[in-house]
């Protein structure tokens, strides 16, 4: 490839995980990040998809032992789902390079909160850099596999969707050291967290990060930026630090790209030395919050701009200390449903039979548009089964027999087995009805694979997982298999017989998503 490339932040961060000599790339797509593995698929690297979050980091802690340089991608609540090894594995450290890409998604473009993935690194204590574009994406991955080298560490990436999807040029590095020599070394009190090596870990982890504090006072991670004017400086981070320089171009400014643990010191002086400092940072106080428990004279946003994107105009808005109401965004056209989509069927059917239905995440958490509003509630993978059986277990039973559970083949594979082994253990006196919309795709993410597809990132041929074999194995009473478009009565006639009764009962809607027919088309056609 050329050393100067035109890259968006996700293909900036699969290029510079190359180049660093990264081993392995596993995560769960996720906008803003799906893109990451794809490209380092595509630029040679090796890539796979895990069923979700948590075994994805997993994974990459495993290889991680055993000196591997590692990736592993995820969005923002997918971190949530990756917390359990996240907390554990900072204790224990790594002695290869293990990188937590994590996007972000300021605004909720295409997610269901706003939670800022900082927080998550202060609780757990890793370090986390903030790229502020592709250029930087680049630089920092790289970084961030030396940084975790270098202290045995797990290292959080922090992107967001402004960096992921916008494109700027990149010069990439001459010669980046290769990988070391893989091998696992037998270290009990370092890799086994019982109570007694975990409280020595704790502490070790905590010196880690001062240590990481140290350096990062004088690291290159932070850059001052002189301005014309010594009356206002910004404090700031990630994309915030573009919409600054547009906004203020005579302010001074401190952009911070090793954003936990912060160069407190640094930062004052910076405060210190110019007559006003504003800190401008997208998402929570994260930088604000910090200033001020360290008694550093700084101004921080008004409440009013801690929802949604910052562009230029709001960081303006921001200086000035306008709070008066903004415009409202000009509307944009809802998303909906594929024409065509064997969805709908499902969703017209339960809609018509006034069922309360519990959703889930993908593509037919669109069933609650119009003209379905065929969903009832939604929180986040997987939970869709868990919530139906606790409405069933809390409502009397005239409408306890309306609960469905409806969740797609994807999500069902990242956390709904276990749903459904909750549903089997504490059955509810009324029995349950899970519908599983089966596209054969992760759909809402662009068309992955996943582990019932029988196809693998690379679209190699894989061991495939069938729906309907794991929920019987499991014990549900009944499993049966439906084509909507095929058997749209039948469907609909099946649903209140088992609505009626006091079983366990999935029915599997299976017909392929007509978007990802064409991809398999095109693979096809590719690997010929």
């Amino acid at each position: 490839m050329d050393k100067r490339l035109f890259l968006s932040g996700n293909e900036a961060v699969a290029i510079a995980a190359k180049d660093a000599g990264v081993s392995l790339g596993v995560g769960y797509p996720g906008t803003p990040s799906t893109e990451i593995l794809e490209n380092f698929a595509e630029f040679g690297g090796r890539a796979q998809w895990a069923p979700n979050e948590k075994v994805a980091l997993e994974v990459a802690i495993g290889a991680a032992f055993c000196k591997s340089r590692v990736i592993s991608t995820m969005k923002h609540v997918g971190l949530n789902v990756a917390a359990d090894p996240l907390y554990t594995v900072a204790y224990s450290g790594t002695p290869g390079g293990l990188v937590c890409v994590v996007a972000d998604d300021p605004g909720m473009a295409s997610s269901q909160n706003e939670q800022d993935t900082r927080r998550h690194a202060v609780a757990a204590g890793v370090p986390v850099l903030e790229p502020s574009d592709s250029q930087e994406a680049y630089d920092f991955t790289i970084k961030a596999i030396e940084l975790a080298e270098k202290f045995n560490t797990l290292v959080i990436l922090r992107v967001t969707t402004r960096i992921c999807h916008s494109k700027c040029i990149v010069e990439r590095a001459e010669k980046v050291s290769t990988e070391p020599v893989k091998e696992f070394i037998k270290d009990i009190k370092n890799r086994v967290m019982i109570p007694a090596y975990a409280r020595m870990a704790h502490r070790k982890m905590r010196q880690r990060l001062a240590d990481i504090q140290a350096i990062n006072e004088e690291s290159d991670f932070n850059k001052i930026i002189k301005g014309a004017n010594d009356e206002l400086g910004i404090i700031c981070s990630g994309i915030s630090y573009v919409h600054c320089r547009d906004a203020a171009p005579e302010a001074n400014i401190l952009k911070i790209g090793l954003t936990y643990p912060l160069p407190i010191e640094k930062m004052r002086k910076f405060a210190e030395s110019v007559k006003r400092c504003v800190v401008v940072e997208e998402g929570d106080p994260h930088l604000y919050e910090a200033c001020k428990v360290n008694n550093i004279n700084v101004e921080g946003k008004d409440e009013m701009y801690r929802f949604g994107e910052l562009d230029v105009n709001r960081v303006k808005r921001i200086l000035a200390k306008d709070t008066t109401p903004e415009e409202p965004p000009k509307p944009g056209k809802p998303p909906q449903l594929c024409v065509g989509c064997p969805h709908r069927i499902s969703y017209e059917i339960l809609r018509d039979l006034d069922c309360i239905v519990s959703g889930d995440i993908g593509c037919y958490t669109l069933g609650v548009l119009p003209p379905f509003q065929a969903i009832d509630a939604v929180v986040c993978m997987g939970a869709s089964i868990g919530m139906g059986l606790g409405m069933r277990a809390s409502l009397p039973e005239s409408d306890a027999r309306r609960v469905v559970s409806v969740i797609g083949d994807s999500t069902f594979m990242h956390t709904g087995l276990n749903g459904i082994t909750e549903m089997v253990y504490n059955r509810p006196e009324t029995g349950h009805l899970v519908i599983i919309l089966d596209n054969a795709t992760t759909a809402m993410t662009g068309l992955q694979e996943h582990p019932g597809t029988g196809r693998k990132l690379d679209y190699t041929t894989a061991n495939k997982i069938k729906i309907e074999d794991s929920v019987k194995g499991l014990g549900v009473d009944h499993c049966d298999v439906v084509d909507p478009l095929k058997d749209k009565d039948g469907l609909k006639a099946l649903i209140e017989k088992r609505l009626a009764s006091n079983d366990l009962s999935v029915i599997v809607v299976r017909r392929p998503c007509i978007l990802a027919l064409a991809k398999d088309k095109k693979m096809a056609e590719k690997n010929a």
